[in-house]
């Protein structure tokens, strides 16, 4: 899943998805999986409902409409346990995944977390109506983060030192509590303890002033989000290898995948990294806070796609 800028920024980008896809009445209404199939001849393209994947998304589109593909967008849906079930019903066509975590979505049980092991074993996961093209060189990693502060404060440098030192107020995205990598996971390879779950967001802001605040010890983030460095957070390595690699690929319905479409998606795989992604990741915190159309546009453009 993905990641963490302001909240004006989300909004902006959720607005103007809507607004280009004739989506809600509510300009910051989240869209949702319909359940109708995407029209013959058009790629829906869906996102998650947080900056990475929004920009994403409007990566993928924009690229495609340059090459001549017709496309709608419907962006900032919801978490992968909402918009995963239009991908299978086929009222979205393509939306950026991150391997680690839609495998785990699908095979529950699943021990891969090797980048090449990971994505292999995705592509036998997947239903045969979908399939993922070429995965990045681009990967964004839930990651248990504190404070430097804290870090320093109980010697903190793994997962495993965290479980040690006792009981901890945690936050993060609601489905944290409940995915197989999230809190559970915690809890069978590390015995985690929590003192508390605070639900917050996706990576975003609340997560981001909660534990500068003090009101969490600890949080689920993104490795690609600029607030880590921004503030100083430690992010905890993960020795047992909780979070399997997250490698950035784009999800699609087999047939929408021409070779036009392919070739496109191929090429911005081609070109993804995650100095790229934490870049862009920057642009869209910038102060005069651009929406996700423009800084992929202007990326798209630097990329020579």
């Amino acid at each position: 899943m993905n990641r963490v800028l302001t909240a004006a920024v989300t909004a902006t980008a959720a607005a103007l998805a809507l607004t280009a896809c004739g989506g809600s009445s509510d300009p910051l209404a989240a869209p949702t999986a319909s359940g109708t199939p995407a029209p013959t001849g058009t790629i829906v393209v869906g996102s998650a409902n947080f900056p990475e994947s929004i920009l994403l998304a409007e990566i993928y589109a924009g690229a495609l409409e340059a090459n001549g593909v017709k496309v709608t967008r419907k962006l900032n849906i919801a978490s992968r346990e909402t918009y995963y079930p239009g991908v299978q019903d086929g009222s979205i066509d393509l939306i950026p995944e991150y391997t680690g975590t839609l495998l785990t979505h699908i095979e529950k049980d699943a021990t891969e977390t090797g980048a090449d092991e990971v994505y292999a074993a995705l592509r036998k996961a997947l239903p045969d109506s979908l399939t993922v093209l070429d995965k990045s060189t681009a990967e964004n990693k839930d990651a248990v983060v504190v404070t430097k502060a804290t870090a320093d404060s109980l010697n903190l440098k793994t997962i495993e030192d965290l479980a040690k030192a006792g009981p901890v107020v945690f936050g993060g995205p609601p489905e944290f509590q409940k995915r197989s990598d999230g809190l559970p996971g915690l809890k069978e390879s590390y015995n985690l303890e929590i003192k508390e779950y605070k639900s917050l967001d996706v990576g975003g802001p609340l997560t981001v002033d909660a534990l500068k605040t003090g009101a969490i010890q600890a949080a689920d983030l993104f490795t690609t989000d600029p607030a880590i460095k921004a503030n100083n957070f430690v992010v905890l390595e993960d020795p047992k290898s909780n979070f399997a690699a997250q490698n950035v690929v784009p999800l699609i319905n087999k047939s929408k995948a021409d070779d036009t479409v392919k070739q496109v998606l191929n090429a911005i795989a081609a070109k993804l990294t995650t100095e790229v992604l934490i870049d862009l990741n920057a642009k869209l915190n910038a102060p005069d806070k651009p929406d996700a159309a423009k800084v992929a546009k202007d990326w798209l453009a630097t990329a020579g796609i």
